[in-house]
């Protein structure tokens, strides 16, 4: 439990196997080379522009779609508003996916975002199905916004992922600076 609780959290100190309440280092999110890559890509640079970008776009979206769905008025703005989120979110995959090339030589499911990439997956299929969808006349506009705030809520789940990922990037430039190669 406490091996789920270390990972779901971040943490980058782990009980040590054996001993109750010693901790243990665990390995950094980035090796020194991939640190190297992530700092001098311009890809990290994208990704930290188009990360808040889309959670604007998706604050703004929801808004709309509740607002459908409480009021009845506005479907072609929240229709228009989930389109531009898709959007988007194609954009950060692709990006995200020419990011990860480039600091962890594959495109998806690097060892240090593997879940990350599983769960923008689902994220990803649930966007892409409203899509079709809405494009194939399935489901009254009431489903599709159903739809829609489903894709929504597995974008906050992968979202709060990857804010935990920042977090664990930190705790190590912070806990570990000289074994990572860095002085502060």
């Amino acid at each position: 439990m406490a091996r789920l609780i270390d990972s779901i959290d971040a943490c980058p100190w782990g009980t040590a196997s054996g001993r109750q309440g010693a901790r243990t280092r665990r390995a950094p999110l980035y090796t020194v080379e991939e640190r190297r890559r992530r700092d001098a890509t311009g890809w990290t640079l994208v990704q930290g522009i188009l990360a808040p970008v889309q959670f604007g776009v998706f604050l703004v979206s929801l808004a709309l779609v509740l607002n459908y769905l409480a009021t009845g008025e506005g479907y072609q703005a929240a229709t228009l508003s989930i389109l531009a989120k898709t959007a988007v979110l194609y954009a950060i995959m692709v990006t995200g996916s020419i990011w990860e090339k480039v600091v962890f030589g594959r495109y998806l499911f690097a060892r240090a975002f593997f879940w990350e990439d599983v769960f923008s997956m689902l994220v990803l299929a649930l966007h892409t199905a409203y899509i079709v969808a809405l494009a194939a006349g399935i489901g009254d506009t009431h489903d599709l916004m159903l739809l829609a705030l489903a894709a929504y809520a597995s974008y906050v789940i992968n979202a709060a992922q990857f804010l935990l990922k920042l977090r664990a990037a930190r705790r190590d430039e912070a806990a570990w600076p000289t074994a990572l190669g860095y002085s502060k």
